[in-house]
């Protein structure tokens, strides 16, 4: 029998600012080192969801977030683990801020609509965003 791949709770960010641009950030680790997804990590034990999304989108993006609602969930595998993956729409505390790489995002930026399509993206980024129609302007 076939044992399941152990669960690692994470969480990501969906994130707009006022001109409608989608905030990407390039991983710099595996999963998907080099392509374009939106910004999150894991849950770090006794934390909630929403407490890592505004940690997460900190480290890696500089920029200070207001978890809404989560969107949806997504299942990554990878290192012999399942990455759990629940996306969360998020506002921005400070709209005119840019982002700024960190942590172990090796760039961060808004993107348009054809900026988005000219990344390479993590598999499934693009299903995922335009399932919960939330894709950029």
């Amino acid at each position: 029998m076939v044992q399941p791949l152990p669960e690692v709770p994470c969480v990501g960010a969906v994130v707009h600012d006022g001109h409608g641009r989608l905030l990407l950030v390039r991983r710099g680790h595996a999963p998907s080192a080099g392509l374009w997804s939106v910004p999150g990590g894991r849950v770090e034990p006794g934390e909630s969801e929403v407490e890592a999304v505004v940690r997460e989108l900190a480290e890696e993006t500089g920029l200070a977030v207001r978890p809404v609602r989560p969107l949806g969930t997504v299942r990554i595998e990878g290192d012999g683990v399942v990455f759990t993956v629940t996306d969360w729409w998020c506002t921005l505390a400070e709209p005119h801020r840019a982002p700024v790489a960190g942590d172990d995002a090796a760039d961060a930026a808004f993107v348009d609509a054809a900026g988005l399509g000219a990344l390479d993206l993590a598999p499934g980024v693009l299903a995922a965003l335009t399932g919960w129609g939330v894709l950029p302007r």
